[in-house]
């Protein structure tokens, strides 16, 4: 079965892409980094949550990834009015955005979507647990990302406790950008998506606003 494979060269081009295009955006660093994760990874299915006020960049974002691995970008919603909201967006922004808008609850959206390998939730939003629990992941495995994270780490979130029963959470690493981001690998009934006989690859993000630099084992 195949692994999920990391691909340095695809991730530096959506990285540096995205540095172009979300340079106006103020979400210190966060969609670079989540931009090159999910190139990075060949992600085919790339899935997030969005709701009204949310910023833009992160998606902005994972839509160019999905460029480079030209695979799908789907964006949830949970209203009408945060559909019109984020179309408005993405066009005021001047973007070329291919993305998918779904509009309905986690449940229902995500019994749609199969072999997600990217997903990206956002902790100030009441359903994400519920987003994680329902995807439907990737025989291959998938990386799971948390954004705004410290707003729930005091609740006490476990990522076995949130995931669907056969998920096993192979490594999890907790980065302190922007509001803090919380990514987990993730393998799934049988498939991998990085076993402990993987080669472990050293990843380095440098914010560009603040210069601080964060290491992380892919």
């Amino acid at each position: 079965m195949k692994n999920m494979i990391w691909s340095p060269d695809t991730a530096l081009k959506a990285y540096l892409h995205t540095v172009q295009s979300c340079g106006n955006f103020k979400e210190s660093g966060v969609p670079e980094l989540l931009s090159a994760m999910a190139a990075g990874w060949n992600s085919t299915l790339i899935v997030e949550s969005w709701t009204h006020g949310d910023p833009l960049a992160t998606s902005v974002a994972l839509s160019l990834a999905a460029r480079y691995t030209h695979g799908r970008h789907v964006c949830l919603v949970p209203d009408e009015r945060s559909r019109s909201e984020y179309v408005k967006s993405v066009q005021r922004a001047g973007v070329s955005a291919k993305t998918e808008v779904m509009v309905g609850e986690a449940e229902e959206i995500m019994a749609t979507l199969t072999g997600v390998d990217f997903l990206v939730v956002d902790c100030k939003r009441r359903d994400f647990v519920r987003v994680l629990r329902f995807a439907k992941l990737s025989h291959k495995g998938a990386v799971l990302v948390r954004k705004n994270a410290y707003q729930s780490s005091l609740s006490g979130f476990r990522w076995l406790g949130a995931l669907a029963k056969g998920t096993r959470v192979v490594r999890s690493v907790f980065l302190p950008v922007g509001k803090g981001l919380d990514v987990a690998h993730v393998e799934i009934n049988g498939g991998v998506a990085c076993s402990r006989s993987c080669p472990s690859r050293w990843i380095k993000f440098v914010d560009q606003k603040s210069g601080e630099e964060h290491v992380f084992r892919g």
